[in-house]
């Protein structure tokens, strides 16, 4: 296998298992506690949080583990130099791919239909600015972290951000256009009703956008090449 195939696959095993752990820990939490929405959201929060940073740790080396087309993006706009744009698009296909295969296979494991389209409408005002503010935090902890030199703490630092801002955005932090796709298709405690998914997508593409911006103003020149050191989040 060749190293682009390797990075791809790298990406796609990443965004799957981040899917099958987000949506799979919030089936198990909805199980388990089923009338008590905060403490699901906690045991959610709390196995998304320490996959991610697994993930993020484990496939770093393979692939960068972006596992998140706007970090993707994002890199490709402060660092063009770090990948060709034809493999930055390969990277954004294998993501969505692998978040939905991710999300059929939670549901496979907990005996649900393959493909169930949730029926969770998050579409308002209040949680669009969340996605915005979710998606722009992510990005400026990556890359700051990135230019800075510190990589070393990227998967903790993400895995951490993305468990806090669980609780700190409207949203619930989904700050992923892949893993937006995926929960679309489980009708579970993580699920988003279709509907809800292109103004999320545009909300986090917007957050992106403000992301890059800020780590342009606050650490215009890089420590270090960001080539295949860069990671994601949820």
């Amino acid at each position: 296998m060749n190293e682009r195939s390797r990075k791809l696959l790298g990406e796609f095993v990443g965004s799957a298992g981040l899917a099958a752990a987000v949506i799979g820990s919030g089936i198990m939490a909805a199980t388990l506690s089923p009338n008590d929405v905060g403490l699901q959201l906690l045991q959610n929060s709390y196995a998304t949080a320490l996959a991610l940073a697994v993930l993020i740790a484990v496939l770093g080396p393979v692939s960068g583990a972006h596992f998140n087309p706007v970090v993707s993006l994002a890199e490709r706009v402060l660092d063009p130099a770090a990948r060709p744009m034809r493999e930055t698009g390969l990277y954004i296909a294998v993501q969505i791919a692998g978040c939905s295969a991710g999300a059929i296979l939670a549901n496979l494991m907990f005996d649900l239909s393959p493909v169930a389209l949730a029926t969770t409408d998050r579409l308002d005002a209040a949680r669009l600015l969340a996605e915005v503010v979710a998606t722009a935090g992510l990005v400026g902890v990556i890359f700051m972290l990135v230019r800075a030199g510190r990589t070393a703490l990227v998967a903790p630092a993400v895995g951490a951000y993305i468990g806090a801002a669980y609780y700190f955005t409207s949203s619930t932090s989904f700050a992923n256009p892949a893993i937006t796709v995926g929960r679309m298709l489980s009708d579970t405690f993580a699920g988003i009703a279709p509907a809800s998914v292109l103004p999320f997508v545009a909300a986090q593409l917007v957050g992106a956008a403000i992301g890059v911006v800020s780590v342009r103003l606050l650490a215009p020149a890089s420590a270090l090449p960001t080539t295949g050191k860069v990671t994601q989040g949820t």
